[in-house]
């Protein structure tokens, strides 16, 4: 792909972000392109149907999760890096929650973010496992448990924003949570 071609498509990505984020079943392709500075035939000559946009859209959501978690799974202080993940996905939920309520409308997620979303579960795995190491997230701790907390407050605040105060110290507790019990 061209360069200009690659970077049409990266504005048109961050864009329908944007778009479907704020806007959701009501974001048009034609709001993505004014966005985007590009026109609309530009927008369907990278992605033929409006479902095909978000799904990309989604994809490229979890793919810069997934860098990001791979980025804090070698983080010199696993609490930060546990922390850190924690802010970001309560943070970009509400983008998420939309895209993904966008993508599974026939009731299931297509096979690629179903694929995105294993990745960026693999490269959380990291993260917790570095933090485990380290004496700051129980052993006990499963993916899929971290996921259930995160998510319920990402969820929360996509739906009624908090304050930042209140989401760090919601990020805070999470963290103690998260924690191996202390002897008494």
């Amino acid at each position: 792909m061209r360069r200009n071609a690659r970077a049409n498509r990266e504005r048109i990505l961050a864009a329908a972000a944007d778009v479907f984020g704020a806007s959701g079943e009501l974001g048009s392709t034609e709001d993505v392109a004014a966005r985007a500075g590009v026109g609309i035939a530009t927008v369907f000559r990278h992605f033929p149907t409006k479902d095909a946009l978000i799904e990309a859209t989604l994809i490229r959501q979890f793919d810069h999760l997934t860098e990001q978690a791979a980025g804090l799974a070698t983080e010199p202080d696993p609490g930060r890096a546990v922390r850190e993940l924690i802010t970001t996905l309560i943070e970009t939920s509400s983008t998420k929650v939309t895209l993904i309520s966008l993508a599974a409308a026939s009731g299931q997620l297509p096979p690629a973010v179903q694929e995105a979303t294993g990745r960026v579960q693999a490269a959380i795995g990291g993260v917790l496992a570095h933090a485990k190491d380290a004496g700051v997230v129980a052993r006990d701790v499963t993916v899929e448990e971290f996921f259930v907390l995160v998510r319920g407050v990402g969820q929360a605040t996509a739906t009624m924003p908090a304050a930042a105060v209140t989401l760090d110290r919601a990020v805070e507790i999470i963290g103690r949570g998260l924690a191996p019990a202390r002897s008494a």
